[in-house]
């Protein structure tokens, strides 16, 4: 059984030139820093194995590495994780600290689990939180943001971020609680893992193994006079169940759901056993996001205008002020790809005074999706085409990530 890796005090490992596997773990460190990936893959096969850096959501492999040096490599990084390396049989999670260079330590969380071919590893990067973290830096837009604003600094409630996984749900409940980070507030969270530290905030990191799961660390959380809970994700109706409590007690509780949009969270919930009245009386909004790779501003090239009405139909149709559509080209900028960094699209759907009728009432998700459009919440296909009316991105990737919203 795998084990979650934890807030602990972690010296910062030197890395010494040590022999062909460290100089190679030193060089990927190396790459996946130059091109900002998130992820590290080491993934073996029957007879090499390949290294795979996650760049805006997107993998891109590495050179091939010399096949004799699989096996050192990953007991390299296993040594370092503080991973057990005669064990080959059981996922292991562990954490790790690296002084890359003077003065700069990075954090990764390890994961290594068994296949036919041995053990595949993934290293992600902890990086900081940014020094900008307000609304409009994740891409809420003028409309959005004071809705939002309203909800978080409600004394109550429930406030629900929804979106697959990777789509920047936990960057924004940090966001919101720095919004509520003022020191007159007592913040706890709960979360598997705890992987970015929040000055100010009391944070729970879960071990199921040791019967520490979300439910009871909520329960526990309760007796400890909270005035804002987040929950990293709400999984079943024994957390769900107490998370509506909380908020209908006083408490404001903010959690993710993995959902497609706004309106399919209460579908999610109603699911695994919530009530539709009590979900209508706790609900404050829900937000449904996706991140956009962003076109690199070096090599972008104009492409032909697209009519976004033919795409999404909208009451006004396609706008009439003059913009210009670009595509992505490549360029050693952007390492050929002709996209850098991301930028985030939102759904932002409060809850109305009529949307908790309806959702009271159990109507179907299709009379709730019309009823929030009604009311001026755009959907996501909406807002990933207004990035690109924007010029911040292509027609073809605001349609691929918004193909299932």
């Amino acid at each position: 059984m795998s084990t979650s890796p934890s807030f602990s005090p972690l010296v910062a490992t030197q890395l010494p030139d040590e022999g062909p596997a460290a100089r190679l773990f030193a060089q990927t460190l190396d790459q996946a820093a130059r091109r900002a990936a998130s992820d590290i893959h080491v993934e073996p096969s029957e007879h090499s194995w390949r290294i795979r850096l996650r760049v805006d959501g997107t993998l891109h492999e590495l050179p091939s590495p010399p096949a004799h040096l699989r096996d050192a490599f990953v007991t390299r990084v296993k040594v370092l994780a503080r991973l057990d390396i005669a064990e080959r049989r059981v996922p292991q999670d562990g954490r790790l600290r690296l002084a890359v260079a003077p003065g700069k330590v990075e954090d990764y969380r390890v994961s290594a689990l068994p296949t036919v071919h041995g053990e595949k590893l993934v290293l992600r990067r902890l990086e900081a939180l940014p020094a900008d973290l307000s609304l409009a830096s994740l891409g809420f837009d003028a409309a959005q943001t004071p809705l939002v604003e309203a909800a978080v600094q409600a004394p109550h409630g429930l406030i629900l971020v929804t979106g697959p996984t990777g789509s920047g749900k936990t960057l924004s409940l940090y966001a919101f609680l720095q919004m509520l980070n003022q020191g007159s507030r007592n913040i706890c969270t709960v979360e598997d893992p705890a992987e970015i530290e929040l000055a100010g905030v009391n944070q729970v990191s879960v071990r199921e193994k040791a019967g520490l799961t979300f439910a009871t660390a909520l329960r526990a959380l309760l007796r400890q006079d909270p005035d804002v809970i987040m929950i990293g994700e709400i999984r079943d109706a024994e957390t769900a169940d107490v998370a509506l409590k909380a908020a209908q007690t006083g408490h404001l509780v903010l959690s993710t759901l993995h959902t497609n949009d706004a309106p399919g969270a209460i579908a999610r919930l109603i699911h695994i056993g919530v009530a539709p009245y009590n979900l209508a009386a706790a609900l404050r909004l829900i937000t449904a996001q996706r991140l956009l790779r962003r076109l690199c501003a070096h090599c972008r090239t104009p492409a032909e205008r697209p009519c976004l009405a033919s795409i999404v139909p909208t009451p006004t149709g396609q706008p009439s002020a003059a913009w210009t559509p670009y595509a992505a080209r490549g360029c050693p900028a952007c390492h050929g790809v002709g996209y850098r960094g991301r930028i985030g699209i939102h759904e932002v759907m409060p809850a109305s005074r009529s949307l908790c009728e309806l959702i009271g009432a159990g109507a179907s998700m299709q009379a709730i999706r019309r009823q929030a459009r009604a009311e001026g919440a755009a959907s996501l296909r909406e807002a990933a085409l207004a990035r690109v009316r924007e010029g911040l991105t292509s027609v073809a990737e605001a349609l691929a990530a918004t193909d299932d919203a």
